[in-house]
């Protein structure tokens, strides 16, 4: 039903973004490499030719002659707003190292996305959280916001040099937390699903750029909070 092929990339370990190698060609199964990160093109019957999934993957090893595949991020679902590229590695690592902070408030954190926010200058990330509480009926009461605000500078700590510098220089503006209601991310599933995505199929983004999923979330906001210093250049 499909045939598949693997598009050689580099990793720039600085930003974790990728680039297609100088004159790489697809190569077949057989042809991957341990170690290689490579983007999952396909052909099927149906008519697609090399399409790009937009899958990035890593040759992990070998069981026996077949290639054992750890997915490692969407391509191309980056935030930036001057030479700043932050992946969707980049982000979760942010937002894991962020999280951390909930635990004392006993709340975890159900799903996250984010997009930039260029309506002022400078502009500046959004990342959208959605959580619950460890306990009870999972409804969120009390956010202190002193410790969600150093969420935001958390996540500020742990993203690119090239962003942090940017931040320094004020040519980016202090990242923002927008807090959402419970289910939240139901309800854009529910909004994708209604323009023609597979609910079977569907799977969260990590950064939306679709004017309606934003006004979607937005409408559905309980808290904003904001990073509330620079992250430091070298981290």
């Amino acid at each position: 039903m499909a045939y598949f092929e693997f598009l050689p990339v580099e990793k720039d370990g600085a930003t974790m973004s990728e680039q297609i190698q100088f004159n790489a060609r697809p190569l077949d199964l057989v042809n991957v490499k341990p170690g290689q990160y490579y983007e999952l093109l396909v052909t099927t019957y149906g008519g697609l030719y090399q399409y790009k999934v937009g899958d990035i993957l890593k040759v992990i090893g070998f069981h026996n002659n077949t290639p054992r595949f750890q997915f490692i991020e969407r391509q191309n679902v980056i935030l930036s707003i001057e030479s700043d590229k932050t992946s969707e590695l980049d982000l979760l690592n942010a937002v894991n190292e962020a999280k951390t902070l909930l635990d004392p408030l006993g709340f975890i954190l159900r799903w996250y996305t984010s997009h930039v926010d260029a309506s002022s200058i400078p502009g500046h990330y959004v990342v959208f959280w959605e959580l619950k509480a460890k306990e009870g009926n999972g409804n969120i009461v009390g956010l202190d916001r002193t410790i969600m605000a150093e969420c935001c500078s958390r996540m500020e700590e742990s993203l690119g040099f090239i962003y942090r510098l940017y931040r320094k220089e004020n040519a980016i503006a202090a990242l923002e937390m927008k807090v959402l209601k419970q289910g939240s991310f139901e309800a854009l599933m529910d909004y994708y699903v209604s323009q023609g995505a597979s609910l079977s199929q569907y799977k969260g983004s990590s950064c939306i750029k679709s004017k309606e999923a934003i006004k979607i979330l937005d409408s559905r906001v309980m808290a904003r909070f904001f990073s509330p210093k620079k992250p430091k250049e070298f981290g």
